[in-house]
């Protein structure tokens, strides 16, 4: 086995394991690459089907291509789709800076429509390369009847033994994708002929690297408009993979509360 197909195969064990497991299930999608690509893997764990809902927490300030996208991929890939909307700014935590602020509300629409379905499963996207306190994760993390995720309080996970035993009111966060990196999403993406939204590519010199609300998300400086040139420079390149969320420039801790209250 190659290293993309050791880190697919791991994949497919823990969703299998997730599915195997927790009664009430659903997959966060955010419409961008590696979400796409966790839903690439769960159909090929379950021979062509994804046997659980894909949730998508919508702030209706998406790009229109990734609007574009998920109509097609519902329609494309047979998807049960869950639509939950956000509440409005005014409800976040006026402590917070704008950026984040904005971004929390997806951390109240996720809380409302767990509580709304009675979700015990949550299936993330999020790597360990992508953001330093996202390397303290579990690969299936406990979360607070509120969401909240204590970092400094994870469970151990030794010879890939995932713990599923929780109090009533509480649920998993399962992270199918915590092993990977961006490269590897590209490389896997490039390999399977994944889909690709057309605004990783370049631009007019810029390209977008993360994907979020329109209004916090910010092209980066490229020339790469193929999968190979996207790799490429991904090899090259030492600019954070997040350094056009406007999320990312604000106060040190604002991306560490957020996580801890329950964000994606």
């Amino acid at each position: 086995m190659d290293h993309l197909d050791q880190l697919e195969a791991q994949s497919v064990f823990i969703l299998r394991e997730a599915f195997n497991k927790i009664d009430r299930m659903a997959m966060l999608w955010s419409l961008g690459k590696d979400s796409n690509v966790m839903i690439w893997l769960a159909r090929k764990a379950f021979f062509g089907h994804v046997p659980f809902p894909v949730m998508h927490i919508d702030t209706h300030r998406k790009f229109p291509e990734m609007y574009a996208f998920r109509d097609w991929a519902v329609r494309e890939w047979n998807l049960k789709l869950i639509l939950e909307d956000c509440p409005p700014v005014e409800e976040v935590d006026p402590s917070l800076p704008p950026a984040a602020r904005s971004a929390a509300r997806k951390t109240l629409g996720l809380k409302n429509a767990i509580r709304k379905h009675a979700l015990t499963g949550i299936i993330a996207g999020i790597r360990r390369d992508e953001e330093a306190i996202r390397a303290k994760e579990r690969v299936f993390s406990p979360r607070g009847d509120a969401g909240q995720w204590d970092f400094r309080d994870q469970p151990p996970e030794f010879w890939d033994f995932f713990n599923t035993d929780l109090p009533p009111g509480t649920h998993l966060r399962i992270h199918p994708l915590l092993h990977w990196t961006e490269l590897d999403i590209w490389l896997y993406t490039k390999r399977e002929g994944i889909p690709v939204i057309d605004l990783y590519f370049a631009k007019n010199g810029k390209r977008y690297r993360s994907l979020g609300d329109k209004d916090i998300t910010n092209p980066v400086p490229s020339t790469a408009s193929t999968l190979d040139e996207i790799i490429a420079e991904l090899k090259a390149t030492r600019t954070p993979e997040r350094a056009g969320r406007a999320m990312d420039h604000e106060t040190e801790d604002a991306f560490e509360r957020l996580r801890a209250d329950g964000y994606m």
